[in-house]
């Protein structure tokens, strides 16, 4: 483990210490700061020559910052010689923007990821991409890491009766995602019709499967933004007669008015990760956040032991 160094841009360093603290390594020395005009400098501040180096850097908001600055931290790395370069990105934005739905649009996953490949990283690690899609538009390996484990790990302690839950996917692309909990779970599944009016405004209204009268309703999606079709899938499974409501999700964005929404929807609790800082000034009353350190740490050290990352989902 000697030839392995863990370094961190400013998105999220209390992720990338708490990933140290599990393979028992100190966090590597970097310098990163702004020019004033804005410009972002950097300096690796400890020899990386030959090392094999793991930057661990979400690309959460402010995105476009994270995001250049995760580019020129490998490019420093690349420039002092570092053995092979892992971009390990738990939040991976731009991720919803992987193909054209409609004309004269971009498809800006498929730019970020040739970014990350032209600065030089050798190796990406990402959790729970919002499009699986995303995997195929790097030109390098890519390691998709799920949540799920470390999610449904902490649900089974609640104690919930697996033949009074319903495990509920908020549209029909989550569908595998709410199977992956079910068989692990129990319970039955249910899914919610959701219709785009637009990028910010979702319709729920019907929903396929299980009844949810009287039952504990479990709904799980793999990220939160503005909190728009969470809440909706909430407010239908009120509507529709459910007795206890959780929500579960990986990456907890929460740009406003997401907070103010689940504030006032009637859930018992929003379990999220710390894929994403939650930041100041947010009201964690009802939200419970697990970390998923020891799952990217484990995972770090059987990529630099050349073993099988699969294994840890299998």
């Amino acid at each position: 483990m000697n030839s392995m160094k863990i370094f961190s841009g400013r998105a999220h360093p209390v992720l990338a210490r708490k990933v140290c603290e599990y393979l028992g390594l100190p966090l590597g020395r970097v310098l990163t700061g702004n020019f004033p005009d804005g410009e972002i400098s950097c300096k690796i501040d400890e020899d990386v020559r030959g090392r094999d180096v793991f930057l661990i850097q979400p690309t959460c908001p402010p995105v476009n910052e994270n995001l250049m600055e995760l580019l020129i931290m490998i490019d420093s790395f690349k420039r002092a010689s570092a053995e092979r370069i892992t971009a390990v990105i738990p939040y991976f934005g731009y991720a919803r923007q992987d193909r054209k739905d409609e004309g004269r649009v971009p498809i800006t996953a498929k730019l970020v990821a040739n970014l990350i490949d032209r600065a030089g990283a050798d190796r990406v690690m990402a959790m729970d991409l919002h499009a699986a899609q995303v995997q195929g538009f790097f030109d390098i390996p890519l390691d998709h890491l799920y949540a799920a484990p470390v999610i449904d790990e902490h649900i089974e302690t609640l104690g919930l009766d697996p033949d009074n839950l319903v495990v509920v996917s908020p549209d029909e692309g989550s569908i595998k995602r709410a199977m992956t909990h079910l068989h692990r779970l129990g319970g039955q599944l249910a899914i919610i019709d959701k219709r785009r009016a637009s990028a910010e405004h979702t319709r729920q209204q019907h929903i396929i499967g299980a009844a949810v009268e009287g039952k504990t309703a479990l709904i799980f999606d793999d990220m939160i933004s503005t909190g728009g079709s969470i809440c909706g899938a909430v407010e239908v499974m009120r509507q529709r007669g459910a007795k206890t409501i959780y929500v579960a999700a990986t990456h907890g964005i929460l740009c406003p008015p997401a907070m103010d929404r689940f504030t006032q929807a009637p859930i018992e609790r929003l379990i999220l990760t710390d894929t994403i800082p939650l930041g100041p000034g947010k009201d964690t009353s009802r939200i419970t956040v697990l970390s998923v350190a020891p799952l990217l740490g484990e995972a770090i050290k059987r990529i630099h032991r050349n073993e099988s990352v699969s294994r840890l989902f299998g």
